[in-house]
């Protein structure tokens, strides 16, 4: 194996078990571990944990379970769509939209071991990391780390090793690949593709951008939550940036908005995949050969994928209704829909904390535009269809 790569690539089979040993001796992770299933006792978690030799058995047999457990407790039902003759032999870069910190990837995950698929290599920055052995964890699980925070110079260097890293597993090892279309997640839902994502991509090719892009199979994937769990933690930074344009995250903030997006009600959860958009790219390098225009271009098609892919729920219709003003949908939801979704609002500004004045009606507007900002972008991006 292709040891450049050791610094961020996920663990190799043989790596499992002693990472698993010392991940046994953390206090902090045993806790968790007892939290997610209460009815084991320590020392029979401890012995499980042990007893693995492989990613994948770590995989299907300690976390699809709680996987499993969030699907029947926390969602109406998890479903991820794939098109007509998609091969599923073949590996992917599943590109999408970013909601959730965890469970994008990790849903995904448990939903391609139902169809009998491959799980993804996972794409996680290293500012989740917030203690040692939750890198530990993620490297366990099929992770890859993005590094973040870096100097221009650094930055350039860990690119071009995240690049060859991700031809690498896609092209050599036959592994899929997960990644978010962009650095953090969208708060307000308007998902847009970095173009530095692309860029990042291009750079262990040697042919053109359009063929060192369509080697990599790259196949858009659109998530849609019904409820967000962290809306009203995303409402809160809104707030918390405007009155300071300077205010950043702290770790425990992250570690906030893992565990709220995890343990929190989600509603009906849809995955839905585009499938490899090759063909379009080499189309897109064959009429446009100017990079900056070119790499605008193949993200705006990113973009209409994941748009044109998204689930659209009845809260993303009154979100919109009542954003604009307008009665647009009004006659595709009815009254208790509606009272319904403004005590959901309402009942989630009230759980916003903020050491100086809480503008609820600012609040207010930041939820409604994460509810409304999918069906808008999914008009739109219906409308260039036709």
């Amino acid at each position: 194996m292709n040891n450049k790569f050791d610094d961020i690539r996920c663990y190799y089979d043989d790596e499992v078990a002693p990472a698993l040993a010392r991940l046994s001796e953390e206090k902090q992770f045993m806790k968790v571990l007892s939290t997610i299933y209460p009815l084991l006792p320590k020392d029979v978690i401890r012995q499980r944990l042990l007893s693995f030799n492989s990613i994948i058995d770590f995989q299907k047999e300690l976390i699809y379970p709680f996987l499993q457990y969030i699907e029947a407790n926390l969602t109406k039902g998890i479903n991820l769509q794939l098109p007509e003759n998609f091969d599923t032999s073949k590996p992917y870069l599943y590109i999408s939209n970013h909601r959730d910190i965890i469970l994008d990837s990790a849903l995904l995950c448990a939903k391609l071991i139902e169809k009998g698929m491959n799980t993804v290599e996972i794409a996680i920055g290293d500012n989740l990391l917030v203690f040692p052995w939750i890198e530990e964890l993620v490297r366990v699980n099929k992770s890859f780390i993005v590094k973040r925070g870096l100097s221009p110079r650094q930055v350039l260097e860990s690119s071009k090793t995240l690049s060859s890293y991700i031809r690498f597993t896609i092209n050599e090892k036959l592994e899929s690949i997960w990644i978010a279309q962009r650095e953090g997640r969208a708060k307000d839902s308007n998902d847009r593709t970095q173009e530095s994502l692309l860029k990042m991509m291009n750079m262990s090719g040697n042919e053109s951008i359009a063929e060192n892009l369509a080697q990599l199979r790259i196949c858009p994937v659109s998530i849609s939550y019904e409820y967000d769990p962290c809306d009203y933690l995303k409402a809160k930074e809104f707030q918390q940036k405007r009155d300071n344009p300077d205010f950043k995250k702290s770790p425990q903030d992250d570690l906030l908005n893992m565990q709220t997006g995890v343990m929190g009600y989600k509603g009906r959860v849809m995955y839905r995949a585009a499938g490899n958009i090759a063909n379009e790219l080499m189309q897109t390098g064959s009429e446009i050969s100017e990079k900056t225009a070119f790499y605008q271009t193949a993200a705006a098609l990113i973009d209409k994928h994941i748009h044109s892919g998204y689930e659209i729920y009845n809260v993303n219709k009154v979100a919109y209704d009542l954003l604009t003003g307008e009665n647009k949908y009004g006659k595709e939801y009815d009254l208790m829909e509606k009272l319904d979704f403004e005590k959901y609002l309402e009942k989630q500004i009230m759980k916003i904390d903020l050491a100086g004045s809480k503008d609820e009606d600012f609040l207010r507007m930041k939820m409604l535009e994460m509810y409304a900002n999918p069906l808008i972008n999914h008009i739109k991006a219906s409308e260039k269809e036709n």
